[in-house]
């Protein structure tokens, strides 16, 4: 919606109010990433509990951790039935660690303040088109999780909860009977391949990634009950890919790298995987202008500047991407898994 001016007070207000609710998103970030490290829907679970017993159980100060609860009704993630009394939203129950579409490590991680501070420098990346990360860490986004374990371990569970649902839509989305042996290029623990491969009985199957990428991947395959068909390999994907597979899947991962590093990728991967395979980028596809309609994608992309470098793209610049590399696009399925479209693509003919 373009800009009208307006004399009417009441449309005034809103608009006023929709700005400052703009203004205090930082606000409802770190009410909600407080509520997550606190515990707080493991404790409130199904039931209707008392700011006092919650404050007691959590260890907090109970006339400010109310006062918490009551920005957390406003941002939708609590409810409060009765004054002083909260309750889960099905919003807030992602925050629960023994819901199966938990978020809890997600919402960790990105709430976490190495990415959070990251942000405050937004001002020099969007000036200089340089990480903020690096001029506030002294250190790249990927170095740091190297030389900390635990940031690193929170970051990779965070990525498997963000890639479950999408990976049951692949998954149950693209005809895979043609594959023999899939590869999950920069596949951390395994949660694509975990959804794929039990629906696929003739498919095997490759996670590779980093040593640390793919630390958790070997329980995560155990407990999908696909060891005896899938194995986690450790490598470096702009140098050693794996050449035995012939599908190849590369799923949230251009994302976080430029323009020069995102080509070098697929030039790795031209270089090296089968004339015969295909390729299938699973990722954010932004559109060409800008709206309202996905929000998400748009704070990603702005995101990949601030902390590593990285960028969504759209349709018409993944297509240039693939075809500078080698590749032919054989089709851009928008949205077909969930939020994240899939393009296949094949090496193009000498």
């Amino acid at each position: 919606m373009t800009s009208t001016a307006t004399t009417n007070p009441t449309e005034k207000m809103n608009l006023r109010a929709a700005l400052i609710e703009g203004i205090g998103g930082y606000m409802a970030a770190a009410s909600i990433g407080v509520a997550a490290d606190l515990g707080l829907a493991d404790l409130i679970k199904d039931g209707v509990r008392g700011s006092d017993e919650l404050a007691a159980e959590s260890g907090t100060h109970e006339p400010s951790l109310r006062r918490l609860l009551r920005v957390l009704v406003a941002v939708g993630i609590t409810s409060e039935p009765e004054p002083g009394r909260f309750a889960l939203t099905d919003v807030g129950s992602q925050l629960r660690s023994d819901s199966p579409d938990s978020l809890l490590s997600f919402t960790r991680m990105f709430c976490h303040p190495a990415l959070v501070t990251s942000w405050q420098e937004l001002r020099h990346s969007v000036t200089t088109g340089e990480r903020a990360f690096d001029k506030l860490h002294g250190t790249d986004f990927y170095s740091h999780l190297a030389n900390n374990e635990a940031v690193s371990a929170l970051f990779n569970v965070a990525m498997g909860e963000e890639s479950r649902i999408a990976a049951a839509q692949v998954a149950a989305g693209y005809d895979f009977s043609s594959a023999k042996k899939v590869v999950d290029l920069g596949g951390g623990d395994g949660t694509l391949l975990a959804a794929i491969l039990p629906t696929q009985p003739h498919l095997q199957g490759i996670v590779f990634d980093s040593a640390s990428g793919v630390a958790e991947a070997p329980g995560v395959l155990e407990k999908a009950g696909i060891t005896d068909r899938c194995e986690a390999r450790a490598g470096d994907f702009f140098q050693d890919i794996p050449t035995d597979g012939d599908l190849y899947i590369i799923k949230s991962v251009f994302q976080d790298w430029n323009d020069e590093d995102a080509r070098a990728l697929l030039r790795s991967c031209r270089a090296q995987i089968p004339a015969s395979a295909t390729l299938l980028i699973v990722g954010s596809v932004l559109p060409e202008t800008a709206s309202t309609d996905q929000p998400i994608a748009f704070f990603t992309d702005l995101n990949m500047l601030v902390n590593s470098g990285g960028r969504e793209r759209t349709e018409s610049e993944f297509r240039a991407m693939l075809e500078d590399t080698g590749f032919t696009v054989q089709s851009v399925q928008l949205g077909a898994a969930g939020p994240l479209s899939i393009i296949q693509a094949v090496p193009a003919s000498a």
